[in-house]
């Protein structure tokens, strides 16, 4: 069922319009963290899905008449290409697929979008003829495909018994739907060869993408929870060693200024720094070390540090 009059089927159309409400949230995951690199690799993989849905929706279309019959099916196919040479550096790089690495960086930009642009941008134009282009333009991307699919598979396999131990945030689960995933995709040369129905385009390949958002979401979830559980953790350590901290300089008969003084002289701040931060001059701050040298029976910092049971504190400025 077309949509509005256009080539659009209305599959295609519910798809991209829940990718459109998607990229929002996803943008915002990544300025939310952009050290996170898959965030961004995720982002790119949305924004090329949605440009493939769209041009492989509405092109070719003669109606149109800002861009001719030829050009609107170099883009629509390019898009199609652009995704399935993207989706192998994705996996690589966001699932740590050392195996993909060839493949990622030079395989796929060579061996599918290279005959891509060989045949869409220099003989289709020559020529005007689809079909031949077709035929000959798929060659190469029909016989790499396999040895593509092989080489994820091998590399999935290969981190299971080499790295199983860091395949945290994902489990043999998740990372087996990594293979059916990016399957459809290696595959775009078979189906834009046969020439299968728009929807079921749409449906083969969304498929993969709808298998990387679950994924996306479940490594967020995770990850969220590690870091949580990793704070959590360090504020249980931060406040024992305020604890210890606090009884070590009780034992040793330190007033609160001395306290306060011995807390920042630890934290590695310099006499002046010590001055400005407690609104006292540097001979005052002198004075106290002094006292707290002599109180606790050492004449140097790092002694200081290990006497009173200093750790790696939180930052300064507890209340004892």
């Amino acid at each position: 069922m077309l949509v509005f009059g256009s080539q659009m089927h209305l599959l295609t159309l519910v798809i991209l319009i829940l990718e459109l409400m998607l990229l929002p949230f996803v943008l915002w995951y990544y300025y939310a963290w952009p050290k996170d690199k898959t965030r961004l690799w995720y982002f790119i993989l949305l924004l090329l899905l949605i440009f493939y849905n769209l041009t492989g929706g509405l092109f070719p279309d003669p109606r149109i008449d800002a861009l001719s019959i030829q050009v609107q099916n170099m883009i629509a196919y390019g898009s199609g290409f652009g995704m399935a040479t993207f989706f192998p550096y994705y996996f690589y790089r966001s699932f740590q697929l050392q195996g993909l690495k060839f493949h990622a960086i030079y395989g796929a930009p060579l061996l599918l979008m290279l005959p891509y642009l060989v045949f869409f941008w220099l003989v289709y134009p020559l020529t005007g003829d689809l079909n031949l282009v077709i035929t000959y333009g798929m060659v190469v991307p029909f016989f790499y495909s396999p040895v593509l699919l092989w080489a994820i598979l091998r590399s999935i396999r290969q981190r299971f018994s080499d790295n199983s131990h860091l395949l945290y945030p994902y489990g043999p689960m998740e990372m087996r739907a990594v293979y059916w995933a990016v399957a459809p995709w290696v595959c775009m040369t078979g189906i834009s060869y046969l020439r299968v129905a728009q929807w079921i385009e749409v449906l083969v390949t969304n498929s993969g993408f709808i298998l990387i958002t679950v994924l996306f979401m479940l490594r967020a979830v995770r990850t969220e929870r590690m870091e949580k559980q990793r704070m959590m953790e360090r504020d249980a350590v931060d406040l024992k060693l305020q604890a210890d901290f606090r009884d070590n300089c009780r034992m040793y008969h330190l007033s609160k200024r001395e306290c306060e003084v011995s807390e920042l002289l630890c934290h590695g701040l310099t006499y002046r720094e010590i001055a400005e931060h407690l609104f006292i001059s540097e001979s005052t701050v002198d004075a106290h070390v002094q006292r707290i040298f002599l109180k606790t029976g050492v004449n140097k910092k790092i002694d200081l540090q290990k006497t009173l049971g200093y750790g790696v504190l939180p930052e300064p400025g507890y209340s004892l």
